[in-house]
């Protein structure tokens, strides 16, 4: 299965607002593959100055960007057929269509992609709760400290960890994996749009990076391992 994970950052909020920045990561089979699209958008008006202060993008640095006319094509062909997996869908499609709109003969996202919120989907695993993407990232335990300002490939990578983690049985303690499975299966029915979710276990992928935060983790347990409750009882 093959499915993007989206995100946008735009001029502002509301009719007559565009698209500045898109940056999406490629999923296969729940495998990061390392293929991305990232791309900035001269929006042809001014950027409100409340949009400015959350991902720092000016006018003048999007003054020799592309129009978005110039890569709709481009940015068509990297996400077609896919699932895109995008937090508050609705936002980022919205803006998607609004742009598509003002070509001639371009089609809707829903046309070409089918889509599953994240927002929806972590709304109905933690209800009640705050489910931004930074409230994710701290649930469960993804280190977005480097994120200082908003940005459309940063904040889809950092979606792509929390969706991972979201939907891969991993928050759970239980060993009932099928039961896990099953679950999550049922709470994500209820956020993808026109798509039917495989029922197959997920392939976990470990990242180089990921590994190496790994190992470190593990030295500096055993650097600490008089203090470490499991490591004595193992000992």
């Amino acid at each position: 299965m093959r499915q993007i994970v989206l995100d946008t950052e735009t001029t502002g909020i509301g009719e007559g607002h565009r698209i500045i920045e898109i940056g999406c990561v490629e999923l296969i089979d729940r495998k990061l593959t390392g293929n991305h699209y990232h791309q900035y958008i001269n929006p042809m008006r001014l950027v409100d100055p409340e949009a400015m202060e959350v991902h720092g993008i000016t006018d003048e640095f999007l003054e020799d960007k592309p129009l978005f006319a110039d890569v709709a094509n481009d940015f068509i062909e990297f996400i077609k057929g896919s699932q895109l997996v995008i937090h508050n869908a609705p936002f980022d499609v919205g803006f998607m269509d609004r742009e598509f709109g003002m070509l001639r003969g371009y089609p809707k996202t829903a046309d070409i992609c089918s889509v599953l919120d994240t927002l929806v989907l972590a709304r109905s695993m933690h209800p009640g709760q705050r489910n931004s993407l930074d409230a994710l990232c701290r649930r469960y335990g993804i280190d977005n400290s480097h994120r200082e300002l908003h940005g459309a490939l940063l904040d889809s990578e950092i979606l792509a960890d929390v969706y991972l983690l979201m939907t891969g049985g991993q928050t759970s303690m239980s060993l009932d994996a099928s039961s896990d499975s099953d679950t999550s299966n049922e709470q994500m029915a209820n956020v993808v749009i026109d798509v039917n979710l495989a029922t197959s276990l997920p392939v976990w992928g470990v990242s180089s990076d990921e590994k190496q935060r790994h190992s470190e983790f593990i030295k500096l347990l055993e650097e600490r391992a008089e203090s470490v409750h499991w490591a004595k009882i193992n000992n």
